[in-house]
């Protein structure tokens, strides 16, 4: 197997080399927007959302949700600084370009926002969670209205998952002063929030995402134009222009979590965005997936959210008041979950070389992606449920439905529990 992916790799190597890109998901969905080759750095999507209709005589009754936190600050800042500084001597000789000024301005302010705040959720961090609160109340407000107006609420001990959370609540209760909103965080609730991957697991991924990083050949000319004014004086600015190159792409994808409106990705040569996407693409694809080398280790650790969302689902079905249990975590948990739970686009088992063109982590992790698992149940007490994936409805591939994305929670169950 490993004989094959390297050819695989070597073959991808001549066709980057010679400064082309593959045509496929991921190339495609960055063409049409390009900080999605932020991947999990990218800042939520939100589309317009529909519900298909529940099958006759089912309302909904409870939520049972998990949120990554917010957009975020990246990085360290020393590549911002890095870039600040090579630019800022280019200048002092008069040697920038319109965009070079445009990135040495992007630069300046990237710093000052960073500026300790490592990590941090962003303003717009908190809008996110703040808009996804008021969608899912508007969009089930009878969950909230009509039963229980108690909703728990945990997270991850982070901060900015603590003010995502905060963000979110906050925002529930501003739609509806009479919900009694209880929230928490601690190790407790990490064991099963923050959960992520094993030594195991990177033992089985290193060598071949290793791998995958030496086949690429990026352009590294094109930027030094775009930038200088003169190439040839260019060089004494800087000893890499790859690690320069890298360091502006780390600035581009972070500029839409610090609400900078420039696209930095233009001044990038589309070889080496897409170097840089597919290796962090293929990194939580084989890490935190179901990818064939490690999902089978990787996936069964987020059986404990699923037993709590279980557990919690099946409390408010036998007669707890509870309207919704909210989980605020981060990017891998995510992924996992909804690889465990088999939902379609990002579950499929795929080798590397099936996954590279087919699977792409911006559209299952981006900033504040979120699952929100919607119950349902007639006057028989019989009780259905819907997933959404980032509030858009999705299917699952290993069940049978009732009627569209609907699905029997006994079956759901059962599903999740022959997992294990």
């Amino acid at each position: 197997m490993k004989k094959i992916v390297t050819i695989a790799m070597l073959l991808a190597a001549t066709q980057l080399a010679a400064q082309t890109v593959p045509d496929n998901e991921l190339t495609r969905d960055i063409r049409a927007f390009h900080q999605r080759a932020g991947i999990n750095i990218h800042s939520y999507e939100y589309v317009p959302i529909f519900d298909t209709p529940a099958p006759k005589g089912y309302k909904p009754f409870y939520i049972s949700h998990y949120g990554r936190h917010g957009s975020r600050s990246s990085g360290d800042g020393h590549q911002y600084a890095r870039l600040r500084d090579i630019l800022l001597a280019a200048k002092a000789d008069s040697q920038l370009t319109t965009d070079g000024e445009l990135l040495l301005d992007a630069s300046i302010t990237a710093l000052e926002r960073h500026a300790g705040m490592e990590g941090h959720l962003t303003p717009r961090g908190r809008r996110e969670h703040k808009a996804i609160a008021e969608r899912m109340y508007h969009r089930y407000r009878r969950v909230f209205t009509k039963g229980s107006k108690t909703v728990f609420a945990a997270s991850s001990t982070v901060p900015r998952c603590i003010i995502s959370m905060n963000a979110f609540t906050n925002s529930l209760k501003e739609l509806q002063r009479d919900l009694d909103i209880d929230v928490d965080t601690g190790e407790r609730f990490m064991a099963y929030i923050g959960r992520s991957g094993t030594d195991e697991v990177k033992a089985r991924t290193k060598p071949v995402l290793d791998s995958l990083a030496r086949t690429y050949k990026p352009d590294t000319t094109a930027i030094i134009a775009t930038l200088f004014k003169d190439p040839s004086k260019a060089r004494k600015y800087f000893r890499s222009a790859l690690k320069l190159e890298k360091d502006i792409y780390e600035l581009a994808r972070t500029a839409e979590a610090f609400d900078m409106e420039a696209d930095l990705f233009r001044l990038l040569p589309e070889s080496l965005t897409y170097m840089q996407a597919d290796q962090k693409n293929m990194y939580i694809y084989l890490n935190h997936a179901n990818s064939a080398l490690a999902g089978d280790i990787r996936i069964p650790r987020a059986s404990l959210l699923v037993e709590d969302i279980i557990t919690r689902a099946d409390e408010v079905i036998a007669g707890t008041p509870r309207a919704a249990d909210l989980r605020f975590g981060h990017d891998w948990p995510l992924v996992s979950l909804l690889c465990y739970l088999g939902l379609e686009g990002v579950s499929e088992r795929m080798s590397i070389d099936e996954a590279r063109t087919k699977w792409v982590g911006s559209r299952y992790t981006p900033f504040a992606g979120n699952l929100q698992i919607i119950f349902y149940r007639n006057r028989k007490e019989d009780v259905l449920v819907k997933f959404l994936m980032n509030e858009k409805e999705t299917a699952v591939p290993g069940l049978t439905a009732v009627q569209g994305p609907y699905y029997r929670w006994d079956d759901v169950k059962r599903m999740c529990r022959n997992r294990n």
